[in-house]
Formats: structure tokens, C-alpha cells, sequence
């Protein structure tokens, strides 16, 4: 049944990551090819104009149409094919736990949450960037922060709902669901808090072009996690039957 799911997994995976490309495709790329063009203006205008004369140009590895559709595509469908056997295997092991929920249920709750707590709150403290924004010296450190408070927000996270999953028990599935939220949100907004703040927008770069970008980025993880949860969530429901309440781990 393990293998079952991870293949299902995997599969809704694809089908969520698809779907996530051609949403970045129609509304993140714009604002990408923009913050393209701002870089390219900004870098021909501080050059001296002698070098612009005598300089070869530059051929490009990987095109820029390339890169917006063919590496898009690889890219995101190999990240959708990854999560969805992550997803698959954090399913079997919640099943069965949060009481008698038919698997579309559990998925969707799951999906949900994972969006919150693995891209959502990561992403309020270190949002992503378009190109010409972020300077070239600090990409490892910049890297290494947002990951960081990833795993730092899914360890809360996870010690939040099995908290949550104790209280339950005593107090009711509502107030103890309440209590393990709160504990999350007090926890995780000190760690946010305490954790130093990037900002390397550089004047006047213009405000539409980085909201476009930033709203689009989390357009596509809203698609991509909504679909992994009806897909996999029908999907399981094949597998394990409608009346399966057997825990799978």
C-alpha cells in the first residue's frame, strides 16, 4: 500500500506541477522578462560606452525562451514529482490519526497546511525576488536563512499538530486545533522576529513589477498545492476505498 501511495503521489505530483507551470508561465514570466529588462538597461547605462565597442557579445547557454517554457516546465514538474512523494508519504503517516476522515479530506487538510507552514509563512519573511533585485554576495546567506526558517516552520509545525493531536483528546478537536494554531503563530512570529531582515530592493525599482512578481510566485504554490491535494486525495481514495479507515503506516 506504501509503494501504492508514493507512486500516486508522485503521479498527482506531475499533475499539480504541470499545472503550476503554465500558471507561472501566464503570470509570473511577465514580470520576470521585465525585471530582465530593467537589469539590462541598468547594466548598459553604467558601462562605459568604449567597452559596449569593442566587447564580443556574449552567447547565451540557454535561451531566454528556453528557459520560460522547457526549463520552466522541468523545473517546476520536477519539484511538483518531489513534494508529491513527500506529500505521499506524510499522508500514510497521518491517516488513520485525525479520526475517521475519507482520504479526500485528509489530503485537502494535509495540503493545506503544508502550504501554510512549508511556503506561506516562510515566504511573508523572506518573499521571493525577480531578477536586478539582491546583490550576487549574498546569495548564500540569503539561501540559507529562507531554508533555514523552512525546516524551522515545518519542525513547529509539526510539533504544533501532534501537540494539537494530545489536546484534542481532552478538550475537543476545536479548541485543541485552536490552542496547538496559536502555539504555532506565537512560536514561529518570535523566530521571525528574532531572525535578521533582507532587504536588498534597490531604488527605483519599480513597486508593480515586485508585487506582480511576488503575488505570482504565490499564485503558483497556491495551484500547485491545491492540486496536489485533489488529485492525490482522489487518487488515494481509489486505493484505500471509501470505507477504509485502516491506518496506514
Amino acid at each position: 500500500m506504501m509503494r501504492t501511495l508514493l507512486v500516486r503521489g508522485m503521479l498527482a505530483g506531475l499533475v499539480a506541477g504541470v499545472l503550476a507551470t503554465l500558471f507561472a508561465y501566464f503570470f509570473g514570466e511577465p514580470s520576470v522578462d521585465a525585471a530582465i529588462g530593467l537589469e539590462g538597461s541598468a547594466a548598459h547605462s553604467h558601462s562605459a560606452p568604449e567597452a559596449h565597442e569593442h566587447a564580443p557579445e556574449e552567447e547565451e547557454l540557454v535561451t531566454r525562451g528556453v528557459q520560460s517554457t522547457v526549463g520552466l516546465l522541468t523545473g517546476v514538474g520536477l519539484y511538483g514529482v518531489a513534494v508529491g512523494g513527500l506529500f505521499s508519504l506524510a499522508f500514510a503517516f497521518v491517516y488513520g490519526r485525525l479520526g475517521t476522515l475519507r482520504p479526500r479530506v485528509t489530503a485537502a487538510l494535509l495540503a493545506g497546511g503544508a502550504f501554510v507552514v512549508v511556503f506561506l509563512v516562510p515566504f511573508l519573511k523572506y518573499p521571493g525576488n525577480p531578477p536586478a533585485v539582491g546583490q550576487a554576495g549574498t546569495i548564500g546567506s540569503r539561501t540559507s536563512l529562507y531554508f533555514g526558517f523552512v525546516a524551522l516552520s515545518l519542525l513547529v509545525g509539526i510539533l504544533a499538530a501532534a501537540f494539537g493531536r494530545k489536546l484534542a483528546d481532552k478538550l475537543g478537536a476545536w479548541r485543541g486545533g485552536l490552542i496547538a494554531a496559536g502555539g504555532y503563530v506565537v512560536l514561529i512570529g518570535v523566530a521571525a522576529a528574532l531572525l535578521p531582515t533582507i532587504d536588498e530592493v534597490p531604488d527605483g525599482f519599480p513597486g508593480s513589477t515586485l508585487w506582480s512578481f511576488r503575488l505570482a510566485s504565490v499564485g503558483t504554490q497556491v495551484v500547485l498545492w491545491t492540486a496536489l491535494g485533489l488529485a492525490f486525495g482522489a487518487l488515494a481514495e481509489k486505493a484505500l476505498g471509501r470505507k477504509d479507515t485502516v491506518r496506514v503506516s
